[in-house]
């Protein structure tokens, strides 16, 4: 094998793979961007196939050869088990090793992960990250890394976009049923979205798996308009998520002697957007977590996939 001149970080999620080939110093020579790779919803052998063809792309754009890249750490949505993590791994190599595709160290992680790592550039920190679905991860000084949430939509996702929607269909359905509070997202439901009665409600959910985070920039509509219901919704959001965010630093703290304030940081546009819903997060972060201090993110997560294949490489 050649010496090794580069790394190569990838973040993976379930609409676009984008890669960087950095120097061993960090700095990025070459980015290129594919289709979705997460496993769950297109499988391993098209993941895999991704991931492959991203890594030849910016090698083929910086004109080196593959055997000379020392480490690649891939972070993808959906692959936050142990076991996921090794069989995208087997395959990816095993697929490389028939092609004859020389790759010497990969790492397999979570889209999560690797934003951790790029929210501080690689030190402590507690990421909280808010889309579709939600999970807040930290890192201490000794590397340890430590999570609450991310359990998924039918028993988790605390303060996400799916629980929001969850919620404010629920009190659509109360409202049409005749016992619930009287509330504006059952006006709006139907205007934008056609959602207006039982049957349409019905079938969008349980026959066209309809998307219960499409629903969240209504809810934040209906709130700021005085909606009571929208808001109670969102509050209990913001009450919920900041319970998942608490018990990262319970753990993080655990039989310390002194407790210390750690950086957070937000990942995920529901939370990284000015709105109604990330103001109350925030303002709920503030008065009642008073052990973190919000910043923005350093970097993004694939410059964080980067990082970590620069330590893979050096271990």
């Amino acid at each position: 094998m050649n010496k090794p001149l580069y790394i190569i970080g990838i973040e993976g999620g379930g609409t676009k793979t984008t890669a960087v080939l950095c120097a061993m110093d960090g700095v990025i020579l070459s980015e290129a961007q594919s289709g979705p790779s997460n496993f769950h919803i297109i499988g391993v052998e098209k993941t895999v196939s991704t991931l492959l063809d991203l890594i030849q792309t910016c090698c083929h754009s910086v004109g080196c050869n593959v055997s000379q890249i020392g480490a690649v750490v891939a972070g993808l949505a959906g692959a936050g088990r142990v076991n996921d993590q090794q069989r995208i791994m087997d395959s990816l190599l095993e697929v490389a090793r028939l092609k004859s595709i020389d790759l010497e160290k990969v790492s397999i992680e979570s889209d999560a992960r690797i934003a951790l790592e790029g929210a501080f550039s690689g030190k402590p920190g507690v990421i909280v990250i808010a889309g579709t679905g939600s999970i807040v991860f930290g890192k201490d000084e000794r590397d340890k890394v430590y999570r609450a949430g991310g359990w998924g939509r039918i028993i988790g996702d605390e303060g996400s976009g799916y629980a929001i929607g969850r919620e404010a269909f629920r009190s659509v359905a109360k409202l049409l049923d005749g016992y619930g509070e009287k509330t504006k997202l059952l006006k709006l439901f139907d205007e934008k979205f056609g959602l207006g009665t039982q049957d349409a409600i019905i079938n969008a959910i349980y026959e066209e798996k309809y998307d219960f985070a499409s629903v969240v920039q209504v809810v934040m509509e209906a709130a700021l308009k005085g909606d009571s219901v929208a808001k109670k919704i969102l509050i209990h959001a913001c009450s919920d998520l900041v319970k998942v965010i608490d018990a990262v630093l319970i753990k993080m703290n655990k039989g310390r002697k002194g407790v210390q304030k750690r950086p957070l940081a937000f990942v995920g546009s529901l939370l990284m957007n000015d709105n109604f819903y990330s103001r109350k997060i925030r303002s709920a972060i503030k008065r009642e977590v008073p052990l973190v201090t919000i910043h923005n993110a350093e970097s993004s997560p694939v410059v964080g996939a980067a990082l970590m294949a620069i330590r893979l490489l050096n271990e």
